[in-house]
């Protein structure tokens, strides 16, 4: 059925499918329903310390036995300095003031964790099928107890040059993520999103240019976008926007409604609410502070601002200060579970596949 089985017998997965890990978006039943369906269930880990990990893995064995992906950040760079958040509270005064609330008041970032010995101790206990890293790869030592579990690697590139480097140092297969694709970039080797290609060039180039399975990802959502990242070469596919209209995601019902009222032109690329580059769907923050905006801490300081304007505004139903992530293809997604959404996506994009190939 599938013209190119790399991913799947490399994964040993029945369907080309790799349910994106969203931080803050699902936990462990997304997984479970879309590994349950033939596809690969991931479980976000970023935002999650030991103990809910080694819960969430618990919980994924007792329900399925077929393969799933844990998901890690590795995180470089500088901290955000007090005058860096300093500035960032600044910026944000007038909106503190018009809700009353109090700009002095310090508000703790969420959790994100990069990968270190703790998480890495934790891979080793729990043993997934597959360990995948946004924003690089983390240090060899490290990959090297993950790699020494069994686990196979997969890892995100935004241009060759990345898919290059990931798989020089240690990927068994390439996320190739597009311009097009929704939440944070995995761009590590550059910070320049104007140059980042979309999906359906960055695919074949990275097919080319790399000898692991490639993984297309972003503004894939229904049958046709899988067969088309098929075509390009690509021996799977990354989804994630079109697992929030699951009833497994447990994003906000203001998240969820904006979701489906979305259309092709309604999201961008923006710092605002982390301090790097992520699309979501646009609203007052982003069109009156930003897209990008230069006062925002680097990555994750500056959600720890915002979190008293979103719970505000949230409380009063609007979505203003809220990271309402999302890719360029959520009007062409619906509302099914996410096993139904895996097991009919795979179909409508084998039979589209048939056809190409005139079966």
């Amino acid at each position: 059925m599938w013209p190119n089985r790399r991913l799947l017998d490399l994964l040993g997965i029945e369907l080309p499918i790799v349910q994106a890990p969203m931080a803050g978006a699902q936990g462990a039943a997304m997984t479970i329903a879309v590994s349950s369906a033939g596809g690969l269930g991931s479980l976000p880990c970023a935002m999650l310390d030991e103990e809910k990990i080694r819960a969430a893995v618990s919980l994924i064995r007792q329900q399925t036995g077929n393969p799933f992906n844990m998901n890690f950040f590795c995180l470089r760079g500088d901290p955000a300095t007090a005058a860096d958040e300093a500035r960032w509270k600044d910026r944000l005064a007038p909106y503190y003031s018009e809700a009353g609330l109090d700009s002095t008041a310090v508000a703790p970032a969420p959790h994100r964790r990069s990968f270190d010995e703790g998480l890495c101790a934790v891979v080793e206990e729990t043993r997934p099928e597959v360990v995948s890293f946004h924003f690089g790869l983390p240090d060899a030592a490290l990959l090297d107890r993950v790699k020494a579990t069994g686990a196979h690697i997969l890892a995100s590139a935004t241009t060759v040059a990345e898919a290059r480097w990931l798989v020089e140092h240690g990927a068994d297969a390439i996320i190739a993520q597009g311009y097009e694709a929704g939440g944070h970039r995995g761009m590590f080797l550059t910070r320049d999103i104007t140059a980042q290609p979309g999906v359906m060039a960055l695919t074949p180039q990275v097919v080319d240019a790399v000898d692991v399975p490639v993984i297309a990802a972003g503004g894939i959502a229904d049958g046709r976008g899988i067969a088309a990242a098929f075509a390009l070469g690509a021996s799977g596919v990354q989804m994630g926007t079109a697992y929030l209209f699951t009833p497994e995601a447990t994003i906000s019902d203001i998240h969820r409604a904006a979701l489906h009222s979305a259309a092709d032109d309604q999201t961008v690329i923006t710092n605002i609410f982390s301090g790097r580059p992520a699309r979501g769907l646009i609203n007052r923050i982003i069109r009156e502070a930003g897209p990008i905006a230069p006062e925002a801490p680097p990555f994750p300081a500056a959600s720890a601002a915002l979190a008293p304007l979103k719970a505000a505004a949230e409380k009063a139903g609007s979505g203003d200060f809220s990271s309402l992530w999302s890719g360029q293809a959520a009007a062409l997604a619906r509302d099914l579970d996410a096993g139904e959404l895996t097991r009919a996506l795979a179909s409508e994009a084998s039979q589209r596949l048939a056809l190409l190939a005139g079966v």
